[in-house]
Order: C-alpha cells, then structure tokens, then sequence
C-alpha cells in the first residue's frame, strides 16, 4: 500500500491471519506543544516480526515506549489479548510479558554482567540471591548467543557491541512474549548479527511476537514479516514483507530515494595532514596480541578516507590511539608536520585534531548539560579569559554550531536528552567542528541515525574535505564506504589489508576484509 497523503487516511492496519496479541487504537503522545504521535494505529502479531521504519525523530521510540509502560499516552487505547489495557510502569508491563531492548545502552557499567542482567529481578535462594543460579543462566544465554563472555566480568570493560549483547541478554532472560528491540544491532559485527537472526526465528517459532527498530535498512529486510513506516509522528505506509523493498521503505521515510553522496570534487588536495607511522598498540587485555599492528597511513588536507573493518579489526582502537585516548607502545603520529604522540587529549585538540566517539551517550555528551553547553564544551577556551567566560562568544559559537550542523532543537537550553538520535550526533559532531580541526577523526558517525541524517553528516563531511580539512571515518556498512570516501582502506586484525579507490565495488570490499559475500 502506498503512503497515505494524511492521517484520516490511513485506516488500522489489514488484518492478518495471526492473532493480534497488542495493539495501538488512535494513540497521540504530546510534549508541551510538540506532538510526538498523532493517532497511531499499530499491530503486534503472534509469531510475526513488524519492522518499523521511519527518521530520528519520527516517533519510533515514543511509540515503543508508550507500547512498554515507560511513558503514558496522551490518548488512545492500547489493547492487550483483546482488552484495553493501562501500565502503570515498565514493571507492569514486564510482568504481562513485554520487554524492551533500548537504542542506548542501559547498563550499569560497575556492574557484573550477571548483576546487570538480573538487576531488579534477582534470583532468590534460601539464604539470599542465588547467585550461582543466575551465573549457569548467564552462561546459557552468552552461548545461546555465541558469545565467550564471563558472567562475572565488569560491563565498562566490555566493548560496545558486547555491551549491546548483554543488554539482547537481559531481555531474552525475561521469557517475555512479546520483545521490542529498538536497534538491537547498531554495535554488533556481521557475524553477531546472523547469530541474533537465528534467535529472533527461533523465538516466534516459539509464539514470541517482535517489535523490529533498525536503520539498517537492507539487514531489517531479512527478518521482517511486515512493515510499518512512521512519518513526523503518524503512519504513513504498511506492507507485508513480499510488498516492499528498499525503494518503498526509502520513499515513505523521506519523500525521496535519498543517497549518500558522492566524494567531493573540483580541488586538488593539499599537503599530507596527519601521518601515522609503523603504529602498535597492544590488547588491553594483556592476550599478547596487537591490536593496531605496526600500521602506517597519510591522509592530505582535503581528503576524505573510509577506513572499513570487521568488529575487532582495530578500527576504534586506531582512532582512538590517534586522538589520545589510548597509548602506542611503539610508533608515530604527525599532525600538520608536528609529532604529537606525546601530547594529551587537550592539547592534540588545541593543535588541530578531533574525534567523534562511536559511543554518543558515554564518551560524546555529557547528559546533565543543554545542547548549548554540550556543542561548547570542547570549545571552552576560545571565550574563557582567567576566570571569566564571555557568554557572548559563547553564544554566538552555539548558534553558528546549529546552524551549521542543522540541529533541531527548541533552542540551546533544551536537554540533550530531549533529540533525537541523529540530532544528538549531529551536536557531538557540532562540539567537535567548533574547534576548527585540521583533522577530523570520526567512528561510526551514523551509528544508530536514520537515512536522513545520514545523508545531512555525510553532507557536512563533504562541505569540510571542500574547505580543506582532512576527514578520516570508520563504518561497518560497506554502502557508507561507497558513498564520500575518495579512499577506503580495509583492516584486518590491526592492519591494513588493502586499499580502493571510490568506484571499488561492494564484494571486493567485504573479501579483501574477510567477510563472506552472499551468493
């Protein structure tokens, strides 16, 4: 069916010849004067994985919320097992069987693995938490999921994409019957995700009803049984799965087939602006492995560079290593023809060099700030004399950031918090842009952001290689390598293993990173 061109004229969704076992009717959700949903109408079925597509902002997430007892609607019903139903919180919700995986982690990073996927709900004996139980069932659930992780190990020295199968974990301890997973595989390698493919079939073999959020628009495609598109808070399109394809999903998202752009052209590239030399940085674990091996790499003022990997091929841990925040044990790092190996953090920023972190909430923002404080943090010395800080410069440097980097925002005083997805990277990479970098290292940028805002950061990158800083991006979708990039490097357990120019294609990418390409 095609987008509807209102809301009075989209009807409830088909039936189908499964049981509906939850159901929106008409619900609006509103924010002061914003309205989040206007009169969603929304079907979960039993045994069925429903796809729900639509921009950051769209109002994916409100919806799951309002559908999972963590926030209430402003109107409408939502109708359990054929009755209308109202939870009081996200426990009551639980307790009839409904759980939710978070787009942003919801960890306690002090915390076991064990204690956090039991955390509130723990397994009692007769002398207190049997905590022997709750780690033979951790381990049950980590091979279930093919993962060699220990129960007892702290989550803040776990990497991301295993923090994101701790948290797939805890939901699926639960036993739930229906589990809504809001980009459940934003953090995960591709082997991870067939893995989570593998339980999502099993589970609505099982009867098991799934809420399926995801950016990934051609790996949603695999799983879904039918499709929903969201638009500026309403339903705009449904479909079951042998009536779409990227084309459909694109065009009810958006309004139009939106790519990602093409490298920028129509200037020569300046002189080498950074230059990475024989670069070693070992395991964190101790394993007595490198996991950025003796690397070496030039990137010019002006040029854009894709560097693609698998999870664990020392993608994070080379920028990182380059920014500061991790420690070479041999090599060298030259910044506009200076060695800043020995600089901090502050200082590598000072002389030029940025980073936008793959982990936004954790390492990109700081949640108690507004979005002014957040795009001014790195900032800060550029209008603090002694003591004192000029609120004007500050000002005037929070407004050209949102311009710059189009943020939507009530203004910069609203909450971090209160965007979306996508507009909260656009304010990492707003703070980052501010300090007017020569160089610009970004990791996964567009991890976790819809189409659209995809297409406006790849836009801003382009807009910054024309004006002659030099960009270097790190992604595990190889259509984000064919897009900007007038150069792709592939590594491989902490190498580079080969190198393309923009019109490579698709299957040489993933072969020469040792990932299998689909028949």
């Amino acid at each position: 069916m095609s987008a509807a061109p209102g809301l009075s004229d989209v009807p409830l969704a088909k039936p189908d010849v499964r049981e509906v076992v939850l159901a929106a009717r008409h619900v609006a959700k509103n924010y002061g004067s914003i309205q989040a949903l206007k009169g969603v109408n929304f079907d979960i079925h039993r045994g069925q994985v429903t796809t729900l597509f639509g921009e950051n902002g769209a109002g994916k997430s409100t919806l799951m919320k309002v559908l999972s007892g963590i926030v209430q609607p402003s109107s409408g019903e939502i109708i359990l097992d054929g009755k209308p139903v109202i939870f009081s919180s996200s426990t009551d919700a639980r307790d009839r069987g409904i759980s939710i995986i978070h787009q942003e982690l919801s960890l306690a990073p002090n915390l076991s693995v064990r204690d956090n996927i039991f955390m509130g709900r723990e397994i009692m004996g007769p002398t207190g938490v049997n905590y022997a139980e709750e780690e033979r069932q951790v381990r049950g659930l980590m091979e279930e999921l093919e993962e060699d992780i220990d129960p007892l190990t702290p989550v803040e020295e776990l990497r991301l994409g295993q923090q994101q199968i701790v948290e797939i974990a805890r939901a699926l301890s639960i036993d739930s019957r229906i589990l809504i997973m809001d980009e459940p595989t934003s953090a995960l390698s591709a082997t991870e995700v067939e893995v989570l493919f593998k339980v999502i079939r099993d589970l609505t073999s099982k009867g098991v009803s799934i809420v399926y959020i995801s950016h990934h628009l051609e790996e949603a495609l695999q799983i879904t049984d039918h499709a929903v598109v969201l638009r500026d808070g309403a339903m705009t399109a449904y479909a079951p799965r042998a009536e779409i394809d990227l084309e459909w999903i694109v065009r009810n998202m958006v309004g139009e087939n939106y790519d990602l752009g093409t490298p920028p052209g129509g200037y020569e590239f300046g002189d080498v602006a950074l230059s990475v030399r024989e670069l070693t940085v070992p395991s964190e674990s101790g394993a007595g492995f490198n996991v950025v091996d003796r690397l070496s790499l030039d990137v010019r003022a002006g040029e854009i560079v894709c560097i693609y990997g698998l999870m664990g091929a020392g993608r994070t841990e080379l920028l990182e290593t380059i920014a500061g925040r991790v420690r070479a044990s041999s090599g060298q790092i030259v910044l506009a023809g200076q060695e800043i190996s020995h600089l901090s953090i502050g200082e590598r920023i000072s002389r030029g060099l940025a980073l936008v972190p793959e982990d936004r909430q954790r390492d990109g923002l700081v949640q108690t700030m507004s979005v002014g404080e957040n795009l001014s943090l790195a900032s800060i010395m550029e209008f603090t004399r002694g003591i004192f800080t000029s609120k004007k410069l500050e000002r005037a440097l929070i407004a050209n950031s949102i311009r710059d980097v189009t943020v939507k925002t009530d203004g910069p005083e609203a909450a971090i918090g209160s965007l979306s997805g996508g507009n909260q990277q656009k304010v990492v990479i707003g703070k980052m842009l501010a300090t007017d970098p020569k160089v610009i290292l970004l990791d996964e940028p567009s991890r976790g952001i819809d189409i659209g805002a995809k297409a406006e950061v790849f836009r801003i990158l382009s807009d910054r290689a024309k004006r002659g800083q030099a960009v270097i991006f790190t992604t595990s979708e190889v259509g984000e390598c064919l897009s900007i990039a007038h150069r792709i490097i592939i590594m491989s357990r902490g190498r580079i293993s080969a190198e393309f120019s923009a019109d490579v294609t698709k299957e040489k990418i993933m072969a020469a990173s040792g990932e299998a390409v689909a028949a």
